[in-house]
């Protein structure tokens, strides 16, 4: 993996100065290196070169940034300028050309729905006009059927007085016979 800065193998420190000059190492900040501190800086160094990224991640950034607006930059020019051409002419042509066949079908939807509907409203009237002559007739029969049962009434009221006075004649017919039966049976006992 290549890192931002420079590498030196582990354990190995860089003379200040870039010179061979011997004696102490320094470090930064300008103290004399003990070997604690050697193996701590060493330490950072190696865990900067592994764990830390950044500077690798922002390399492949810049790269795949580039790369696409290479690539791509020209392809999305001129899939942009299609839609943009397509849009004109729906708007100038396509759109216009349907909303002219959509209105010339609907005034025939209309025109079809309006003659349907009165169709209809006639259709209904006369179910109306039938439902009340019929209505009319069942009054009327309804009407005719008690005329006739009162008149039926009356007659059978006459009748029945007519049958109870000739039972009370015959009852009285009959009590007179027996009355003069009994009349004769009784002269015919005394003898």
């Amino acid at each position: 993996m290549s890192g931002g800065g420079t590498e030196t193998p582990v354990g190995c420190e860089a003379a200040p100065g870039g010179g061979g000059g011997g004696g102490k190492k320094k470090d930064s900040l300008g103290f004399a290196a003990s070997p604690a501190h050697l193996i701590i800086r060493d330490l950072g160094e190696i865990h900067s070169r592994l764990l830390d990224h950044r500077p690798v991640i922002q390399g492949e950034t810049r790269y795949f940034v580039k790369e696409f607006e290479e690539k791509r930059g020209l392809r999305e020019m001129r899939v942009l300028e299609n839609l943009k051409n397509v849009i004109h002419e729906t708007n100038e042509h396509t759109l216009p050309t349907c909303r002219a066949t959509v209105q010339g079908s609907l005034n025939q939807v209309l025109q079809r729905l309006q003659a349907a509907t009165d169709t209809v409203c006639r259709l209904q009237q006369r179910e109306q006009e039938r439902k009340k002559i019929h209505s009319d007739l069942l009054i009327a029969r309804e009407k005719q059927h008690v005329t006739q049962w009162e008149d039926f009434m009356t007659e059978q009221r006459s009748k029945q007085a007519e049958v109870d006075e000739e039972h009370r004649k015959a009852v009285e017919k009959l009590r007179a016979q027996y009355a003069e039966m009994e009349r004769g049976l009784a002269r015919l006992s005394a003898f």
